[in-house]
C-alpha cells in the first residue's frame, strides 16, 4: 500500500508519515505564515513600481524645465470672436465686424442683410429663451414647435369610422371615411425697442448683453402670455379665450365648452366647490391625465379656501421646490393674464393644454441698432415671430361665473 504524499510550506517541516496528523491549530498557523509571506512580497513589488514611476516623472519634469516651454493657459477666452463682434455692433454700430465673422455654417446664416438685422449671439439668445420658458404663461404647458415657414398647420382627425359585427356570411358595406380638419397657425412679429444712451454704452463696465436680454425677455414674456390667453388673432396669436364659449351640454367643435358656477360673478352660495368638481369631470378621461388648472392669483386666493363635504381643502401646496400647487390633485398654473372673477367671466380653465393649444415660432431673434432716431440715445429694435391657437377644442374646458 502506497504512503500518502505530504507537503509543507517554506519554513515548516513536513510531518512524519509515522506520526499523528497535524492538528487544526497547526494548520491555521502554517496558513497564516504563508499569507504573511505573500503580502510581504506583494508590498515589496508595489514599492518598487512606485519608485520607478517617480523616477520617470522626475526625468520628464527636468526635461520640461530645460526646454523652457511656455506654460499652457488654463483660462478660456471668454470673449469669443462672434461675441466681440456683436458687442462692437451694439456699442458702436460696427457692422463690418459682424460680416467678417467666420462661423461653422451647417445651414446657418448669422447675417440677414435683406431683412436689415442680425442674429443675437448665442449666449444672449439663450438667456431670453430661458426667461420666456420659465415665465408663468401657457408656454410652459402647451406644445411649442420651431418652424422655418410663415405658418404652421395642425391636422386634426375628430371623426370616427364605422364598424360592424359580422360573421363569415355577413355582407360588409363601406365604412364612412374619416374627415381631417386643418388648423392654420400663422406667425406674427413680436417686437421690442429698448434704448440706452451712447455714453452708457461707451462705459466698458456696463454689461450690454445682460441688460439687452433682460429687457427684451421681460417685454416679450408679458406680451406673449397675454396673447396666448386673450389675443384676438389680429397681428398677434389667438388666445384660447377668444374663441366662442358654449354651454358644455351643447358643445360643438370650434368653441370651448363652459360650465356655469350657478351665480353671477361668484361661486354658488351652497356647495361652492361642486362647480370645480364638475369642471374636472366635464373633461374627457383621455385628457384628464395631463390636465392643468389655469387661473390668476386673485382667483387662486378664492379657490384655495374651498373644502369638500368632508371638510378637506381642495387645494394643496407643492411639497418640493418648484413643484406647482395642486387643486384636486391636478397642477395649477398661475397666469396673471387670466380674467378676474366677474359676471360672465371665464376665470378658470382646465384642460390638457399640450394637446389643446399649440405655439409655433421661428428660432431666430433679430436685433437692429438705430443710433439716429432718438439721439443721444441708441435704439435696439428686437423682433421675433411667434403664433399660437387652439389645436384641439375638446381638450379645454372653462368655468364661467354666471347663473346659467
Amino acid at each position: 500500500m502506497n504512503q500518502p504524499e505530504t507537503k509543507a510550506r517554506a519554513g515548516t517541516s513536513a510531518p512524519d508519515a509515522q506520526t499523528e496528523p497535524p492538528s487544526a491549530a497547526s494548520e491555521i498557523k502554517s496558513a497564516l505564515v504563508g499569507l504573511m509571506q505573500d503580502l510581504t512580497e506583494f508590498r515589496t513589488g508595489i514599492s518598487t513600481q512606485l519608485k520607478e514611476q517617480e523616477m520617470k516623472l522626475t526625468m520628464l519634469d527636468r526635461k520640461s524645465a530645460r526646454s523652457g516651454r511656455p506654460a499652457l493657459s488654463m483660462a478660456a477666452d471668454l470673449e469669443a470672436p462672434h461675441q466681440k463682434a456683436f458687442n462692437g455692433y451694439l456699442r458702436n454700430g460696427d457692422e463690418d465686424a459682424l460680416r467678417g465673422v467666420e462661423l461653422e455654417g451647417k445651414a446657418f446664416n448669422a447675417a440677414i442683410a435683406s431683412e436689415g438685422g442680425f442674429l443675437v449671439d448665442p449666449q444672449t439668445s439663450a438667456t431670453i429663451h430661458a426667461v420666456l420658458n420659465s415665465s408663468s404663461s401657457l408656454r410652459s404647458v402647451s406644445t411649442v414647435v420651431n418652424i422655418e415657414a410663415t405658418s404652421y398647420d395642425v391636422l386634426v382627425d375628430r371623426t370616427d369610422i364605422d364598424h360592424t359585427w359580422a360573421n363569415e356570411t355577413t355582407t360588409l358595406t363601406d365604412n364612412t371615411s374619416a374627415k381631417i380638419d386643418r388648423i392654420v397657425i400663422p406667425l406674427h412679429e413680436l417686437s421690442a425697442m429698448p434704448k440706452a444712451s451712447q455714453r452708457l454704452l461707451d462705459d466698458s463696465a456696463f454689461d450690454i448683453e445682460t441688460w439687452l436680454a433682460s429687457r427684451i425677455a421681460d417685454k416679450f414674456s408679458r406680451a406673449e402670455a397675454s396673447a396666448f390667453i386673450t389675443g384676438d388673432g389680429q397681428d398677434k396669436p389667438r388666445g384660447f379665450l377668444n374663441h366662442p364659449l358654449m354651454l358644455n351640454d351643447n358643445w360643438a367643435w370650434g368653441s370651448l365648452g363652459y360650465l356655469p358656477t350657478g351665480a353671477d360673478g361668484d361661486f354658488a352660495t351652497t356647495a361652492p366647490s361642486d362647480s370645480i368638481i364638475e369642471l374636472v369631470y366635464a373633461l374627457d378621461s383621455q385628457y384628464r391625465g395631463n390636465a392643468t388648472f389655469v387661473m390668476n392669483s386673485k382667483t387662486a386666493g378664492a379657490v384655495r379656501k374651498m373644502k369638500d363635504s368632508d371638510g378637506r381643502f381642495l387645494w394643496s401646496d407643492g411639497l418640493a421646490a418648484a413643484e406647482p400647487a395642486r387643486l384636486m390633485g391636478y397642477p395649477v398654473l398661475i397666469a396673471e393674464q387670466m380674467p378676474d372673477i366677474a359676471i360672465n367671466s371665464a376665470a378658470i380653465a382646465f384642460g390638457d393644454f399640450s394637446a389643446g393649444y399649440t405655439i409655433a415660432e421661428r428660432p431666430d431673434l433679430r436685433v437692429l441698432r438705430d443710433p439716429f432716431s432718438a439721439k443721444p440715445h441708441v435704439l435696439f429694435y428686437a423682433t421675433k415671430r411667434v403664433g399660437g391657437d387652439v389645436s384641439d377644442f375638446a381638450a379645454i374646458k372653462v368655468l364661467r361665473f354666471s347663473a346659467t
